[in-house]
């Protein structure tokens, strides 16, 4: 009885010692190598973001993001200004720390190199949204 046990049992594990990497190695995801770009949904006033990310050896090498406003105007210096002018000053820091956030979130992505160790910054949610977003259906674009 006890040698059965003990056949049953080696029957059973030794042939995961003999492929221990297998299945682990299967399910890395690959990109190719190249230039894509991932556009997010529309937030509640009508703007959206996008990234382009470039890939190399499986690395993403470089990501550029940017968020355009409804009226097809880049957020940049002037996002949150009125008529040219700054009328509310919070509402211009705030709308300054979403723009000043989509550098940081493209730097951090390419030092990380995983979009879920990308930090969100405190008052820049909705950038980071749109950021992952746009971020995961480029490397949709990008996958093997």
């Amino acid at each position: 009885m006890k040698k059965k046990i003990i056949s049953v049992v080696f029957t059973l594990i030794f042939p995961l010692l003999l492929f221990p990497g297998c299945s682990h190695n299967s399910s890395k995801i690959v990109y190719q190598d190249g230039t894509y770009t991932g556009k997010s949904s529309e937030d509640d006033q009508g703007a959206y973001a996008e990234v382009t990310l470039i890939i190399d050896d499986n690395k993403i090498t470089d990501c550029n993001y940017i968020t355009w406003q409804k009226d097809g105007s880049v957020k940049d210096e002037n996002y949150g200004k009125v008529n040219g002018e700054i009328s509310n000053q919070d509402y211009y820091d705030k709308a300054q720390l979403a723009v000043n956030a989509m550098e940081q979130y493209a730097e951090k992505l390419i030092e990380v190199q995983k979009l879920k160790e990308v930090d969100v910054i405190a008052g820049a949610t909705i950038s980071y949204d749109q950021f992952t977003e746009a971020v995961n259906n480029a490397l949709e674009e990008a996958k093997q």
